[in-house]
């Protein structure tokens, strides 16, 4: 891990620009992470000028160079899975520590996560550093997590939420640290035209269009902590998936489901299939999907493993339908108002879709018996008259990107509050 020696008063703190160190789901391969981050460290570099210096620290360090360069004012800086030692090191070295992750206060894929981020504030308030939690969510929490969020993130000094539920949640478990709301940073990413172009040439065999299938496997989650358990099942050590037969079952049939109504979409439609691993933990049920398919000469497999974010936004914005289990999906389709379905596990994307105004009519949870049967309904009315959801989505995207620009100037406003530099 990088060490930078301490910075005096006058240059980090008071007359010129923080050192910042962001903290989140850095190098998963996860297409909505990355989007964010590149958006986060260039509202950074907005703020306090190209020479401030940013720390990403990651445990993935290999997949995270894929798309991020060190240079004199970017640091990498892996991180082990054991992470105390080295976020509170990488805390006290910094000036402002910024939480990057977009599922920042909630326990739906594991708990540690929620603890890193939580740690980092900690830390912070102990070392006299700045804190601020950045254009985040908030949802379910298990009752010994919402106390821990309740006293850690209270230490906060600013949350800024990416949706008006996910305030309300941390209000109704007590957190007291200032709230403001604004959208998810990936509303403003821009994919290169390099990117649009590739995507043109690289689109599935198509009939009328293509549908894109945005699939995750819901039966893996929580990532739980055990000291040992089936190589198979460790994301790393000591992180395991939660498996069991039972879960194996479900997961083999939520793939079925998922090829079923591929070849639906096909013979029904004559719309050609992408289906899109935005992280690339959910390529294996792309794969499983694809291979039970009786139609797979008309489907193709994108993974965020392969493809990083320029492109999976670009292949996004190309398509003429939009099944979504992931949030950024929805998120980053909607410049281009592609016609969009949600299977939803968890309040993020049910929350974005009630603020779209579409989720009475095209979110479906998940479990349900009907899911899927659901999922078809709307599909069929969607592609028989996208029209009407067409304009709201123009107009949610309006009001959303609107809303993303705000994140840079309550990080502007909040630095002048701490007595930085930085650029009007």
């Amino acid at each position: 891990m990088p060490e930078f020696p301490p910075m005096n008063g006058a240059e980090g703190r008071r007359g010129g620009a923080p050192r910042v160190l962001l903290i989140g789901y850095n190098g998963a391969n996860n297409t909505g992470a990355e989007a964010r981050l590149l958006v986060i460290i260039d509202d950074v570099r907005a703020v306090f000028g190209p020479g401030a210096l940013v720390t990403v620290p990651t445990l993935n360090e290999k997949n995270l160079r894929r798309y991020l360069e060190e240079g004199p004012a970017l640091r990498i800086a892996p991180i082990p899975t054991i992470f105390p030692f080295a976020i509170r090191r990488l805390v006290r070295e910094h000036d402002l520590v910024m939480l990057v992750e977009g599922s920042c206060y909630m326990d739906s894929w594991t708990s540690a996560l929620l603890w890193e981020f939580l740690w980092g504030t900690r830390q912070a308030r102990a070392f006299g550093k700045a804190s601020v939690a950045y254009a985040v969510d908030a949802g379910r929490l298990k009752p010994s997590n919402a106390k821990l969020v309740k006293r850690e993130a209270s230490k906060t000094d600013l949350i800024i939420t990416r949706t008006h539920a996910a305030a309300r949640r941390l209000r109704e478990v007590g957190v007291t640290a200032p709230i403001e709301v604004t959208a998810d940073t990936a509303f403003t990413f821009e994919p290169s035209e390099e990117d649009k172009d590739l995507v043109r040439r690289e689109r599935p065999r198509a009939g009328r269009g293509v549908a894109g299938l945005s699939v995750m496997d819901f039966h893996l989650w929580p990532v739980v902590i055990r000291p040992f358990g089936r190589k198979e099942h460790c994301y790393k050590w000591p992180y395991f998936f939660s498996r069991s037969s039972e879960r194996c079952r479900c997961s083999l049939e939520l793939a079925a489901s998922w090829a079923a109504e591929a070849d639906r979409i096909v013979e029904k439609h004559d719309l050609s299939i992408a289906l899109i691993a935005m992280e690339e933990l959910d390529e294996p049920l792309a794969r499983a999907a694809f291979a039970r398919m009786r139609h797979p000469e008309r489907a193709r497999i994108y993974s965020s493993r392969e493809h990083h974010a320029s492109r999976m936004t670009a292949l996004l914005r190309s398509l003429d339908l939009l099944v979504a289990s992931r949030y950024h999906a929805g998120v980053l389709s909607l410049a281009a108002q592609v016609p969009q379905v949600a299977l939803g596990h968890d309040p993020r994307l049910e929350s974005f879709y009630g603020e779209l105004g579409i989720r009475d009519e095209y979110f479906v949870r998940h479990p349900d018996p009907e899911a899927f049967r659901k999922v078809a309904e709307r599909v069929d009315r969607l592609l028989a008259d996208p029209r009407p959801v067409r304009e709201l989505l123009k107009m949610g995207n309006a009001e959303h990107v609107e809303r993303a620009g705000r994140n840079r100037s309550l990080l502007r406003e909040f630095a002048r509050g701490r007595g930085w530099k930085v650029v009007e």
